[in-house]
């Protein structure tokens, strides 16, 4: 059977991101999204999830870009900044991460799966600790973010997955079988989104993508996501994907099913 999550990230970044991320589950084939607890727009993104019952939400964990929960500094800026800190020790990687999962729990929302912004949780020591506090929170999921339709990636992508799959199961966290949609970012449009869905495989798929509305803080957000959120909406919300899903027999669903 081919089951498919098509999860936004990015939730709670810009109120026309929480907008169209809202409209391509209501309208759309959209059914999972994960809310960044130090995002600009949270509390709207959190007050839209309350009225949205079957959105199934996450958290999108933050150590890049933005500001600390804990300390209220400015994090690392990007990826590489981030693996500095930890080799030296200057980011409470627990800490900050366990205020983010409390904050997303205290707006009344229980997450059902954990991911990153910028595939942070990659780094094996993030990794490890992100895996501990699902554990602790009775988180069931974690992303494993290895897109094997990138090119020259099929190998190492699943010599890296037996790894990462061994350390979750020491601590029962699950995952899916598959990731798509880091290929497709900022380039994920109707026709892009439909020839995925036609090379589905079987088995569950995460499908991550970056839904919303172009909005006056998102034109000055810094981010390369702009204009091409809207098209993702459009594609999320085509009628051409949902028909395809039903002759290709994709079940959708979500991380709470």
């Amino acid at each position: 059977m081919k089951r498919l999550i098509i999860n936004a990230d990015d939730f709670g970044y810009t109120r026309g991101v929480n907008a169209g991320i809202v409209h391509a589950h209501r309208e759309g084939v959209l059914t999972s999204a994960t809310v960044m607890a130090n995002g600009g727009a949270f509390e709207d993104a959190a007050r839209l999830a309350r009225e949205t019952p079957t959105l199934d939400v996450g958290c999108h964990l933050v150590l890049v870009e933005g500001r600390s929960l804990i300390t209220g500094k400015l994090l690392p800026e990007t990826p590489r900044q981030l693996l500095i800190a930890l080799a030296m020790r200057r980011i409470d990687v627990y800490g900050e991460l366990r205020a983010q999962i409390e904050k997303v729990i205290a707006a009344g929302i229980r997450p059902t799966h954990l991911d990153s912004h910028k595939h942070t949780h990659l780094a094996p020591s993030v990794f490890r600790i992100v895996l501990r506090l699902a554990s602790e929170f009775g988180i069931p999921y974690v992303r494993l973010p290895l897109d094997r339709t990138v090119q020259f990636a099929r190998l190492p992508c699943a010599m890296t997955s037996r790894y990462y799959r061994r350390l979750a199961a020491g601590y029962h966290i699950l995952m899916t079988d598959h990731f798509l949609g880091f290929r497709l970012t900022g380039s994920l449009n109707e026709d892009t989104f439909t020839a995925a869905l036609s090379r589905l495989p079987e088995g569950t798929t995460e499908f991550m993508c970056h839904p919303g509305f172009l909005d006056p803080e998102l034109e000055q957000a810094p981010t390369r996501l702009k204009e091409s959120r809207l098209r993702e909406v459009e594609a999320l919300t085509s009628p051409r994907a949902r028909e395809l899903m039903t002759a290709e027999g994709i079940r959708l669903g979500s991380f709470a099913d």
